[in-house]
Parts: C-alpha cells; structure tokens; sequence
C-alpha cells in the first residue's frame, strides 16, 4: 500500500472569512465534462488541470474520470469500471460514510458548493502515490484561485477495480471530515502526523485490516520492521512515516480507545496536546510521552504476561518485535565501546548488549538542553525479562550497573528517545546526538580460560586441514582456494559486528553490501565502521537469505552479526562473483 496524502494551503495574510452563497449547485449529470484543478505533484505527467468525464452518479457520491483516459477504454471495459464504482459506491453509502462520520464526526454538509455529494475524481497519478485531498478545493476562488469550490477527493486511477479503491477512498474522507472538525470549525490546521495518522486508521476501523494477509496493516508493519526508528511525529510523506504513525496509533487506540482519536480531532487543540486532553478526559492517568514510552517497549518485547502495556492488543500485531542494532563484547577480558548517535524527537532507538562476562555498566549522555528518557530491558539467561527507566541528571547523564553479566544475565536492551519538542512538526526536524559507553570488568577466569582452550582447538583444527589444502595442492589437486587469495575483498575470515572501527574486513563488507543494491544497503556508505546503517543493511541481507542463514540456527529475524552462518552466504556469493 502506498502513501496517501492530503494537501493543505496556508494563508498568510490574517484569518479568512468563508463566503457561502446562498443558490444551489447546478445539477451533475452523467457525460458531463469538467475541467478540474490538480496538484501537479501527484500527476503522472506534472499536469495542474485535467478534463473529466463524470460517468456515474451516486447516492453519496460523483465519479468523474478523466477523459483521455476514459476513451481509451473499450466498451465492455467501460461496463466492467462502471460496475467497479457502484460496488465502491455501495460500500462508501453503508460502511466507509456512517462508520467515520458516527467515529469523527461529519464533513462540511452541504458544503462549499452547496451540495450534499462528494466529488471522487479518478486521475493517472505517479506510481507511489495512492490519493489525496487538496484542502483549497475548500475555499472559494476569491480567496485560492485554484480551487475547485467542492468536496472533492482525488484517487489513482489504477485502483479502480481493486481493493486499494475503497481503502484511499476511506482515508481520503477522513481528511476531508479533519478539514471540517479543526479548521472549519476552530480555525486551526492539525498537525500533520496526527491527521495522517487518524486517516490511515481508518482502513482499520473499517475492517479492511481484519484479513491481513495483503492489507494496508500488513504493508505497514513490513515498512515498520525495516525502519523502525523513523519518528512519529516527524513528516516528510515517506512510506516509513506512515509506517511508524501507524504503528503507534494502533498501540495507543487498542489500550485506550479509539475516543482518544476522536476527541482530540473535536480539540480545539492539535497534535500532542490534543492527545493529552483527549487521555485526561478520559480518565488515563498517562500522558502522551509515557504511553510513547511504553509503546518502544512494547515493540521490543511484545509480551502481555508481565504488563499488558508491554505488548499489542490487535490480533494481527501479536508476533512483530523490533530487531534492535546488536553490539557484541568480547568473550572474555575487560573491555569498553563507545558508540554515537543521532535521533529525531519521538522516534524509537533500540539497541541490544550481548556478549561478555562480568559487571557490566553503561554510561548515557545526552545532548544538553534536550529532554531524553531511556527506558531498558534485562534479560536473564531463562529470557525472563525486567524493564526499568534510566534516571538521568540535570546534563542529560546517567549510568546503568548490571552485576554477573553474561553468567547470570544475557542481554541489555536499551530505548534512548528524544522528547523535547511537542508542536511545530510540519516542515524539517533535525537530529541531535547521545552518546553511551559499555564496559566490562572482572571476567570469570576459569571462562576465560575454557573459552582460550576452545579457540585453541579450533586453530589446531584449521592448522590441519590448511595441511590438507596444501598437500593437495602440492599434489597437483588444483590451486589455492579462494580463502586463501591474496585479495582483501574475496572473503571474510572473521566475525564481524556493531561497534568495530577502522576495520578492513568492515570496509570489505561494507563493499559486499553495497553491491546487493539499494534494496540492502540504500546508504552505501563504505567508512570501516559498524555501525546502524551497517547492522540494518545486514539484516536486511539475512533475512533476504533466510533459509540458509537464519532457519538453519532457529532465528526467524536477521541479527546484524556477521557470524558463520552469514559469512558463509556472503562468501558464497564472492566467489560466484
């Protein structure tokens, strides 16, 4: 499913009256031939005006198509579209129109042209683009010239026919009833995520999301899953904006209701503070940063039996958990990595220590002046888990201090999330850095001494069958295999993981990665260091490969390590290459 989106016009100059005119809109009749605007953004061939043909009039609704494309279509073709739109007029008539007007309320009725139907124009559009509502069609031409003075939504012509139509179709109209509940009636413009937010979850308040396989939730949790760290409140129209909005409100309406999105789109507040009038007068103690906090745990764990706060509600979300950026100590000896980020506010940061044995301590600093919370997860070596919240000083600095990890605990999961800003999204948010340090000190030595005992067999193991090459070799068996090639970049020999620096086999990898294309590594960054971008690409590899990488160790979701199992595939694929 692709983004859908919805245009909105700004004014400069003061706070505009509405002109309404008192006489009717002349009737429509089918055959009709209208000239509308649109946005050239959205058109296929850059366009701001196309003629259309109105072909079908409904209960609810006009269809307008657009003419070239219209003739171009056989007649029995015509009859099959025809059919299409009184389904998808049925279906706006019983469901998609009382389901959100009875949710959010109603559009403006009868409206700016002084007719009670809506105007659906279908129009080539770019092929990542499934719809859109322009709010200048709300204003008359006095005051924007390119208006089409309707209720008007616009849809990709290519839906037509298929189940995306009734989906664009319902997210495009709650725009318009947005249009009517903030700006109309209280002059303001919501924020941007948050009217994305509510539209998108329209597919689900629909029903349209109950079969999942092939639903716009499904999409989404996809586009989730491969980034999960994009911001929530951040907006630059990408599918992983959507995906990350989409997430949360299904997180956040599943535990207190979809009134909470209700009754902040009849606030005459916008985005975050609307969320938290809407929580408080519904009696939920949380505000809006603790149920954010709750959600990035959520999405880690995913698990009701400890909190029910810890995990998704929606049937369809029971299995999605985050796969965090790994960064892996050493086995054995005292040890300490540093690693510096940079976050958006309200975007999800999770990152996992394995590795080691010892007292372990993380130190956290964030960017002064800015409000950072860091939730973390322990896991003990049963995978029973405790969440707790990193206390943080006045600078933005705070430790954390595990005893006996790597013997009586396995992991650390930490959730750094910026929290500063709470309005003014729309337009570029930038990025501020926190920093934290692992160490380990006081290893087991008697583990460190079965581990030295272990890898010295293995080396022994590997002295003799290099024996073995050598001898064949010598023996006329063929010549050096490709492990043993002068060329830095034929094979990976070692290990590699989150937090290395400076690293050869890094840069060979990363090299690797990039020649997988865009779909792997769309940064394509070549720097010797493991870092995010790094892990994520590598993921993407594993589970690209999964049934020779990770099946095989019982892993279901790539790690970002680079271990036996994904050096073997990368190899593999080298000296095909």
């Amino acid at each position: 499913m692709e983004p859908f989106r919805h245009k909105k016009i700004i004014f400069i100059a003061g706070i505009l009256v509405f002109l309404f005119f008192a006489f009717g809109a002349n009737a429509a009749t089918v055959g009709d031939v209208v000239n509308f605007n649109v946005d050239k953004g959205f058109d296929i061939s850059g366009r701001t005006q196309v003629q259309s043909t109105l072909v079908k009039t409904g209960a609810k609704l006009y269809f307008y198509v657009e003419k070239s494309w219209w003739g171009l279509q056989t007649q029995s073709k015509q009859g099959e579209i025809l059919a299409n739109l009184d389904s998808l007029s049925n279906e706006f008539d019983n469901n998609i129109y009382p389901t959100l007007i009875s949710t959010f309320g109603a559009e403006w009725n009868p409206g700016i042209d002084n007719d009670s139907k809506i105007t659906v124009l279908f129009t080539p559009m770019n092929s990542a683009e499934g719809g859109y509502f322009r709010e200048a069609d709300e204003y008359e031409k006095l005051q924007v010239p390119t208006s089409n003075e309707r209720e008007m939504l616009y849809i990709a012509v290519s839906s037509i026919g298929n189940a995306n139509a009734k989906i664009v179709l319902g997210h495009e109209f709650t725009h318009l009833i947005t249009f009517n509940q903030k700006n109309k009636n209280f002059g303001v413009e919501e924020d941007t995520w948050l009217n994305e937010a509510r539209a998108d979850y329209s597919s689900t308040l629909l029903g349209y999301d109950n079969s999942y396989s092939g639903s716009n939730l499904q999409q989404r949790v996809k586009d989730f899953i491969e980034n999960p760290s994009d911001s929530v409140t951040g907006w630059t129209g990408t599918k992983y904006d959507y995906a990350s909005v989409s997430l949360f409100m299904h997180y956040l309406v599943d535990h207190y209701g979809v009134s909470i999105l209700s009754d902040s789109l009849k606030s005459r507040s916008i985005g975050i503070e609307s969320i938290n009038e809407a929580l408080s007068r519904r009696g939920v103690s949380k505000n809006f940063a603790q149920v954010f906090i709750n959600w990035t745990i959520a999405s880690a764990v995913n698990d009701c039996s400890q909190n029910s706060e810890y995990c998704y509600l929606n049937q369809n979300l029971g299995n999605i958990r985050v796969n965090p950026a790994l960064i892996f100590l050493p086995l054995t000896g005292d040890s300490s990595l540093s690693s510096t980020n940079v976050t958006k506010n309200w975007a999800g940061n999770w990152q996992k220590i394995i590795g080691g044995s010892g007292n372990l301590k993380l130190e956290f600093s964030g960017a002064e002046g800015f409000d950072f919370e860091v939730p973390y997860i322990i896991y003990d070596k049963s995978n029973n888990y405790s969440v707790k919240v990193l206390e943080l000083n006045n600078n933005e600095k705070g430790e954390i201090n595990i005893q006996d990890f790597g013997t009586k605990y396995n992991s650390l999961i930490i959730i750094p999330s910026l929290q500063s800003k709470l309005s003014g999204f729309d337009g570029l948010d930038l990025a501020y850095p926190y920093t934290f340090t692992v160490s380990i000190t006081g290893n087991d030595p008697g583990a460190e001494q079965a581990l030295t005992e272990k890898l010295l067999a293995q080396i022994d193991s590997l002295k003799k069958q290099l024996a073995a090459l050598l001898a064949q070799k010598q023996a006329g068996g063929g010549g050096v295999p490709p492990g043993l090639q002068s060329n830095a970049c034929s094979q990976l020999n070692s290990n590699l993981y989150f937090g290395m620096t400076n690293n050869s086999d890094v840069t060979c990898l990363q090299t690797f990665l990039k020649n997988q294309g865009v779909s792997i590594y769309p940064e394509g960054l070549i720097t010797g260091n493991f870092g995010p971008l790094t892990s994520f690409a590598v993921i993407r590899f594993q589970e690209k490969y999964a049934s020779e990488i990770l099946t095989p160790i019982g892993l279901s979701g790539g790690t970002g390590y680079v271990g036996i199992q994904t050096r073997t595939k990368i190899n593999q694929l080298l000296t095909s290459q």
